[in-house]
């Protein structure tokens, strides 16, 4: 039986449950890189036969059946890759393959933190580990991935490979980890969730500026790490900052899908119980102790959130906690955010002379947010042919649609002022 087509979105189905299936192939045959191109035929099998025939009743266990199928035929057709499958087959003990099995059969088993986990093992290096994970759980492409880490594609391609064939050959259990290995991985698993929410947020490319699966997934997957951490401070914090962000989902897209930057959005358009829930969780997880840097960014969404206005927004807080953040995580994004409240509290020109201090920083080369920002203040202290000229090197820079139609935007708006 099928579900009617107009009731599913078959490609935002198949992207939900992608890492959800390379869990459970994993889980089964042990080899973490076949696994991967055994899931990615059977999405793209889904791909073709789901809009012409419907969504199977069941589309979590049909796409684990096929990639496992094939996966399996592909261990048949070579010799070495048959002893392989044998080795498998010993590793596995019945009961547990019937377990595996029953659990393919109900379509209930959610195996995505557990391979969240598994990619964020100690064994691989932080970096490789983080780019593994958005690539297996997040469904990243190279090229999204090395935009988040500011570097070339090629190079985070390497690393994604080396990642891999370290996973192949580690032996590491597909479950969840002891609480003390929990422990060892949650800084790294974190972050790749952190990463994931950011790009669903604002796509690094393409033609929208947001992914809200994306979005969703890694709030989704927040939360359940909460549920098994609960007094965990910066797990707390982090499912806040997601919430507190996202909250303004609505409101950050025209009607043309356009960027509505946030000084001009309609507040009333904003998620007020994704608001509640955010501020109540960083409220309660504040006051427990030692704060880390999610719960200082929380902090900071939440002064944007409580504010009815822009012009009400409590900058000289927001300054004080970056302050505070710089100390805890100073990396390029969080001092360009700094240069920002900086100049909102004490003027453009102070915000600019920050931002001359990241221009040397090889991780923004070709940036187009630092050029976006130093273009933003240079409009601010009355430059404006500068300001134009940073407007149209950032929307050169940019990968995303919407970010370059609103910089040209800005720079065409300028230009028409000054000629009038």
């Amino acid at each position: 039986m099928t579900a009617p087509q107009s009731e599913v979105r078959p490609e935002r189905l198949l992207r939900e449950l992608a890492p959800q299936v390379l869990g459970a192939v994993v889980r089964r045959h042990r080899d973490f890189a076949a696994a991967e191109d055994a899931v990615q035929e059977a999405l793209i099998a889904a791909a073709r036969q789901w809009p012409r025939e419907g969504v199977p009743a069941n589309p979590r266990g049909w796409l684990i059946h096929v990639a496992s199928r094939r996966l399996t035929d592909q261990v048949r057709s070579e010799s070495a890759r048959r002893r392989r499958e044998e080795l498998v087959v010993s590793l596995v003990p019945p009961e547990l393959q019937l377990a595996l099995a029953a659990d393919e059969e109900a379509g209930e088993q959610d195996d995505t933190l557990i391979l969240l986990f598994m990619c964020c093992h100690p064994a691989l290096t932080s970096s490789s580990a983080i780019a593994l994970t958005l690539r297996a759980v997040g469904g990243l492409t190279t090229g999204e991935i090395a935009r988040a880490f500011l570097v070339p594609e090629a190079t985070m391609g390497q690393r994604i490979s080396r990642a891999k064939q370290s996973i192949k050959t580690s032996g590491v259990p597909f479950r969840l980890p002891t609480a003390e290995e929990r422990a060892q991985r949650l800084t790294v698993v974190l972050h790749v969730l952190y990463l994931i929410f950011n790009e669903g947020y604002t796509s690094s490319s393409g033609p929208a500026l947001q992914r809200d699966d994306l979005a969703d997934e890694a709030i989704r997957l927040t939360r359940l790490v909460h549920a098994q951490l609960p007094e965990d401070g910066e797990v707390a914090g982090l499912l806040a900052l997601m919430l507190l962000t996202d909250a303004r989902r609505a409101a950050r897209s025209g009607p043309a899908g356009e960027l509505v930057p946030l000084d001009e959005q309609d507040r009333s358009l904003w998620d007020r119980a994704a608001v509640a829930e955010g501020v109540a969780l960083i409220s309660a997880t504040l006051p427990r102790g030692q704060v880390g840097p999610y719960q200082l960014q929380a902090a900071i969404s939440a002064l944007h959130d409580e504010a009815p206005r822009a012009e009400d927004t409590d900058w000289p807080q927001i300054l004080a906690l970056y302050g505070v953040l710089l100390r805890l995580a100073d990396n390029p994004v969080v001092r360009l955010n700094h240069a920002i409240a900086t100049a909102m509290v004490h003027g453009p020109a102070a915000g600019l002379k920050l931002l001359a201090g990241l221009d040397g920083d090889p991780r923004m080369t070709g940036n187009h947010r630092l050029e976006a920002v130093r273009a933003h203040l240079l409009e601010r202290a009355g430059e404006v042919e500068a300001a134009i000229a940073g407007y149209r090197r950032a929307a050169g820079r940019t990968a995303s649609a919407p970010e370059r139609d609103y910089l040209l935007g800005r720079a065409a708006r300028l230009g028409e002022r000054r000629g009038a």
